[in-house]
């Protein structure tokens, strides 16, 4: 499905569910279409079930850039997905999990009938794939974990989170890059930022990036933290 938002954006549709294989096409497709050099294109936004096209009008859209875009990307969305060919860094996130940095761990593992450690394992001895930025500049959203961090996000959201915090929900993590309102359960705090504008490459993690979760101790945390700032 191709929708338009606004008059200058043009959303393709790749599935309605978040699950690996829809978010893997959807960070392919952003790539070819990337590569593509179409005319007018200014961004390429992928999401786990969407990729966005945002342009400026060209001659070469005829006047309706929706039958353009659907037209010249018809073969790229047909090709097979090998995530392999996907443009991909892997980033180790630091992250310390002891009880003052995680706190929804505890929950989180009662809920999920495990100890405290099985969920930290869960949550660190694979990779995960980086989806989509979003809510807020530089916020990741990683994924898909094992069902153990299927867990719904909490029922009331908190007002403020703290920057760096690593939370879970819905076989997703999210770290919130600055103090945030969240509703996401707390497992982790990493000492690392993740949005800084005077970096040349403001976000630390993009769509297509893998992430390995390191556990730390707090004494590393707070080494790191002051090397930061």
């Amino acid at each position: 499905m191709i929708r338009t938002q606004g008059d200058r954006c043009v959303i393709f549709e790749l599935g309605d569910h978040i699950d690996a294989n829809t978010g893997l096409k959807c960070l392919h497709l952003a790539q070819q279409i990337r590569r593509a050099n179409l005319r007018g294109v200014t961004d390429v936004i992928p999401s786990f079930i969407t990729v966005a096209i945002q342009f400026e009008p060209h001659p070469d859209h005829g006047g309706n850039p929706t039958e353009y875009f659907k037209e010249v990307t018809r073969s790229l969305i047909d090709q097979p997905v090998d995530s392999s060919l996907i443009e991909s860094r892997i980033i180790d996130i630091p992250v310390c999990y002891e009880a003052e940095f995680g706190i929804d761990l505890d929950f989180v593992a009662q809920t999920a009938k495990c100890s405290v450690e099985d969920i930290i394992r869960e949550h660190t001895e694979s990779l995960s794939r980086v989806y989509m930025l979003g809510f807020a500049p530089g916020q990741p959203y990683i994924g898909i974990h094992g069902e153990r961090l299927n867990i719904p996000r909490r029922s009331t959201p908190r007002t403020a989170l703290p920057q760096g915090s690593v939370a879970i929900a819905n076989r997703q993590t999210v770290i919130y890059p600055n103090i945030l309102p969240g509703g996401w359960h707390v497992i982790g705090t990493t000492p690392i930022a993740l949005f800084d504008l005077h970096r040349a490459q403001p976000s630390l993690l993009e769509p297509g990036d893998q992430v390995r979760f390191v556990s730390i101790s707090s004494e590393h945390f707070k080494s790191i933290q002051n090397s930061e700032t």
